[in-house]
This record gives structure tokens, sequence and C-alpha cells, in this order.
């Protein structure tokens, strides 16, 4: 007995021990991967490879749960892209950056006003993204490419066309174009010719890069999207780029030092052949991708002056100031936009131009006084605060406040940000979407071909109607669907309806079709597309019975509850078939409707309960009890 006890404390001496070592090596993991992201995010990538590379080695050869082997290989990747991508970097001329809130800073960039909308429910049902916050969709557009949930919920680029008064159902632009990840803020260039959008999925050094497509005219599609690189790509978030190559600037925005609420919105030249160089100095990559302009970079004369005093009350002072200068700014813009479109409407002789000019000066007409009395406002606090410093004794310069803000310099070149208005919700008239073509047997009101006489892999049988010496027309088809033509060396034509996976199944339609008219109907078979004999097509089937698969339908709605009108489709889809309802781990409601022996069967039901009104449907390969064969 005291044996058996010694042993027993040995083992637990030694599960603990064990128990220890994985703590310690784990903790050891960790550390090396926060070192590890810390050095990514400064832009010392090669440092960061190694930090992770020794992670890996740590978690190598033992039971350490996958998706942290997992996590560790994707951010060594995202190094070690960092690594290649810092021998490809463009060094450009910074004109200005200013922050924005995250919420709108898409409203001053020099596009047209009112063509940022929000994004109405016909494209995009989902309500939030952290930084994707509208779609620019000009009035008189007739193309709109746009980011948005596919069914699995990740963000991918879509495209809508106006054909005369019906916008065509929205697709995904190319293949090319999506990754695992979403995809965001897609914008055109000028010409049309390259698209500019964001990705954190596709090959990046981490967070949201920019990349750019090419229209290739000769295959009529968009090319592989490359990554735009350093500075404008980082290991931060970086989307929206707009290329103004007649106004000479490009602008993209960046969360790279800020908060979480604000985002950078950048200024540079545009340079149509911009020359790239490598950068192995980390401290200098990080320099440049700051992308500091010229007037805020410190010079050693001015760091000498007494410096202006920093609180809270000074602080609120310069940002009222800006807001002033900003509301200023855009009376501006709107007063000489509003006679320039005046002037416009006057000298047009075209209707369709009229009327577009008529409803912009409307809206402008209705906007200037709104900016006015936003700017008396503004004003009047300006005026409030600097009555408060009177009565403190502060005296107060406002152009030496606003200089030593920015460290301005007079003969830097400056950017006057401008705030656009947002435009009114677009409403779109959508063609119904295509259907794809179903292969399910059926008996219509009128009957149909198959768009692909393909016959699948695998055992398939068919129900032989008749045959003929010339091609047959839909009314000789008595209301069957899909109808398979073929046609023989001899030039005589063979029609065969369904594809069946099992005896059973072709053996319960046979007389469906037979009553239908084709008494001499029968049924053939075809194995990996090549004809058999029913016989031995009814053998090979039955050798892969315990190989045979089973599926069923599983339904998550997003209440929980399968509403009777549902219930009832399902019933009438799949008669017969079991509905059951299950809980997850997690509290989520699951419907099971099953089993199918014919996956196309599922398929159909599937596509039948998304048409019902619920996304969350898919179909998914169930044990197989041979015995109830």
């Amino acid at each position: 007995m005291q044996r058996v006890k010694y042993t027993f404390y040995i083992i637990l001496a030694v599960i603990f021990a064990f128990a220890q070592e994985i703590t310690a090596q784990n903790r050891q993991v960790d550390s090396l991967v926060r070192h590890g992201e810390a050095l990514h995010m400064d832009y010392r990538f090669d440092e960061a490879c190694q930090a992770f590379e020794e992670a890996a080695a740590l978690l190598e050869g033992n039971a350490a749960d996958s998706l942290l082997i997992e996590s560790v290989a994707e951010k060594l990747l995202l190094s070690e892209n960092g690594l290649n991508m810092a021998d490809f970097v463009y060094s450009p001329t910074v004109i200005d950056r200013t922050k924005f809130s995250i919420e709108d800073f898409f409203l001053y960039y020099p596009l047209r006003d009112r063509a940022w909308r929000q994004v109405p429910d016909q494209l995009d049902s989902s309500t939030f993204h952290p930084f994707s916050k509208a779609l620019y969709a000009p009035s008189g557009s007739d193309r709109i490419i746009y980011s948005a949930e596919d069914a699995a919920g990740i963000r991918n680029l879509f495209v809508t066309e106006l054909q005369d008064t019906l916008w065509t159902y929205p697709s995904m632009l190319n293949e090319s174009l999506t990754s695992l990840s979403d995809e965001i803020y897609p914008m055109l260039s000028p010409d049309g010719k390259s698209l500019y959008f964001s990705s954190d999925g596709l090959y990046g050094v981490g967070g949201y890069d920019l990349y750019v497509s090419r229209w290739d005219e000769e295959v009529k599609d968009w090319s592989e999207p490359v990554n735009m690189g350093f500075p404008y790509s980082s290991p931060y978030d970086d989307f929206l780029y707009v290329s103004d190559d007649e106004d000479g600037h490009v602008f993209f925005a960046s969360n790279r030092d800020c908060s979480a609420d604000s985002v950078w919105v950048y200024v540079l030249e545009y340079d149509n052949m911009p020359v790239r160089h490598s950068v192995e100095d980390p401290a200098a990559l990080k320099e440049l991708s700051l992308l500091i302009p010229e007037h805020e970079q410190v010079r050693e004369e001015e760091s000498e002056e007494a410096p202006v005093a920093e609180n809270a009350g000074m602080d609120k002072y310069r940002n009222k100031m800006a807001q002033v200068r900003q509301l200023r700014d855009s009376v501006s813009f709107y007063t000489t936009s509003l006679e320039e479109d005046r002037s416009l409407f006057a000298l047009s002789n075209d209707d369709t131009e009229r009327m577009r000019l008529a409803e912009l000066i409307r809206s402008r007409e209705a906007y200037v006084p709104e900016l006015q009395d936003s700017l008396k406002r503004a004003i009047a606090q300006l005026q409030e605060i600097e009555m408060e410093f009177l009565s403190s004794g502060v005296v107060v310069d406002p152009d030496k406040i606003m200089a030593a803000a920015t460290n301005e310099s007079e003969d830097a070149p400056r950017y006057d940000f401008m705030k656009r208005s947002f435009g009114g919700p677009l409403d779109l008239h959508m063609m119904r979407p295509e259907k794809e073509f179903d292969y399910s047997f059926m008996v219509l009101d009128e009957g149909r071909f198959a768009e692909d006489n393909t016959i699948p892999d695998g055992i398939i049988y068919q129900i032989q109607i008749f045959s003929a010496g010339g091609k047959a027309d839909v009314k000789s088809l008595k209301g069957l669907s899909p109808v398979f033509e073929r046609r023989g060396e001899s030039g005589r034509y063979t029609y065969r309806v369904g594809l069946f996976n099992s005896y059973k199944d072709v053996l319960s339609k046979l007389n469906t079709v037979k009553g239908r008219g084709f008494r001499s109907a029968f049924i053939v078979a075809y194995d990996d597309g090549e004809e058999v004999s029913v016989a031995t097509a009814r053998n090979r089937e039955a050798a892969k019975g315990a190989e045979h698969h089973m599926y069923e339908v599983r339904i998550i709605p997003a209440d929980g509850v399968l509403d009777d009108a549902v219930t009832a489709g399902i019933r009438e889809k799949a008669a017969g078939k079991d509905i059951a309802r299950s809980e997850s781990e997690d509290g989520t409601i699951i419907f099971m409707v099953g089993p199918f022996a014919d996956k196309a069967q599922a398929d159909d039901l599937a596509a039948a309960v998304v048409e019902m009104g619920i996304s969350d449907v898919s179909v998914h390969e169930v044990a197989n009890d041979s015995s109830n064969k």
C-alpha cells in the first residue's frame, strides 16, 4: 500500500513539474511575442523576425495551442514582408497633414460635394466598421464600386452599374482583389484605369495596407493588386488613397501616431514616376513613414525660443481657432462654388446638365447659411475664451499661438482643408439577381433543358425519356426538368432527365416520368461520366455504401427562432426530413435538417432557406449509419 502511495506522489510531482515547465514556457513565448510586436510597430522588422522565430522554436514539438502557433507564424510573415518592402521605399514630398475624426475624415478630401453617402441596405446591411464609414457615389454616376460584407461577414469589393433605369445586381469585382479579411475604400483614379483600395488580408505588413490594381484592357479585367509600399503602407492602418494628377496632389489617411478616434489625412506631391530605393536603417524608415511636413519640423533656431505656455485653456483656444479657420475656408469655398455654378447654369443649353446644376445650386444655397451660422457661433465661443484669458491677466497673440502649434514656416507650402457635406440617401432600383440553374428533378408548368449537359463525376443515374432524329422543343419535355440532350455518332438525339446519386432516388421518380406520358422511359447509369449498365452502377454503389456520404443543412436564425413560415417552407422543400434543434456551447441555437444522401438536394434546400430571409445557412457532411441502408 505504501508503495502505491509513493508511486502516486511521484506521478503527481512529475505532472506538477511538467505543468510548471509548460507555464514558464508559455510566459516566455508571450514575452517574445509582445516584444516582437513592439519591434514590428517600430519598423525594426529584422529584430521582430528574430523574436518571432524564437517563440516559434519554443512552441515546436509540444502540445501547444495550434492557434497560437499559427498566430506566431502570421506575425513572423508580416515582419518578413516588412523586411522585403524596405528594399522598395519611396520618399515623397509632404505638403501637409491634419488630424480629423475617424467618423468624417473623408469629408475633408477635395472630392465632389455631397458625393459621400451612407451605404444603403440594398448594398450592405452591416452598419458598423471601425474605418469604412461611407461610399463615394457622385450624382450622375453610372457605376458604383464599394465595400460590403459577403455571406461570411467578410468585406469584399463589389460593383453595380446603371443599365437604362435599373442597377445591376451587385457582383464581386475580381478574385484577385479579395482575401480572407476585409477590403475597404475602393477609389478609382481620375482616368478610371487604376483602382486603389485597402486590405488587411493581402500581402502586407499588418493592419490595412494600400494597394493598386490596373485595368487590363486586353482581358477586360483588373490586374493582380500590388502593395503600394512604404510610406503609403505601414504596420498601422492606411486607407482611402485618392490621386489628383491635375491638382498635383495625392491624399490618404492613416492612424499611425494617432489616438483611436482620429486619423491623419496626408497631402503629398503627385509623382507620376516615383523612384524607389532601399532603406536599411529602421529609424530612418520610421522617420520617413511619419510623413512630417516641412513646416512641422523643428529647426534648431526655433527650438531655442521660449515655448508657448501649455495648459488646457490654451489647447482649447488653439482648437477653436482651427475650427474658425476651417469654417471660414468652407464658407469661402461654397460661396465661390455657388457663383461658378450659377454662371454655368446660365451658359448651359443641356437640359440634363441644367437640372444637375439646379439641384446643386439649391443644396448649396441651403448649406451656406448653415455654415455661416456655425462660423458665427465658433467666433463667439472664441471671443468668450479670449475674455476668460483677459480676466485672468493673460494676453494672447493668436498668430504666435497658431504658429507654435504647427511650427509654421511662412515659405512652406500648406494645404487648406475644407469640409464637404454628406449627400442624400441613394435610391437604387436594383435588378433581381439572376438565379443559378437548379439541377434538382422537378415537374414544372414548362419543361427546361439543362444549361450544361456535362454529367458529374461519381455514380449518376438518369431517366431516358425519348430519342429523336431532330432536336426536340420545350413542349415535348412535358414539364420535366432538367432534361439533358446528347447527340450520338449517327446524328440521333437522346433526351434524359435528372441527376440522381442513388438507384433508390431514380427509381422513386421513374413512375412520375412515365405518368407524364413517357411510358417507355427507363433508367440509365454513369460512373465518372462514362455510361455503364444499371447493374454495374448498382454494384459499385453498393460497394461504396460504407463510404456513402450523408449531409445535413444547418440553420442559425438571428433570433434563435425558426418561424412557422420558414418551417412550412422547409417541410415542403424537404418532405420527410427531420428538423432537429440544438444549442452550442456558446448558446447559439442551431436547427438541423436531414439527412440527405444527395448533396445537391441539401444545397438546394440551403439556397431556399436563404431566400426565405435567413443568411446563416450551411451544408455539412455527417456520419452515415450504414445499418439504415
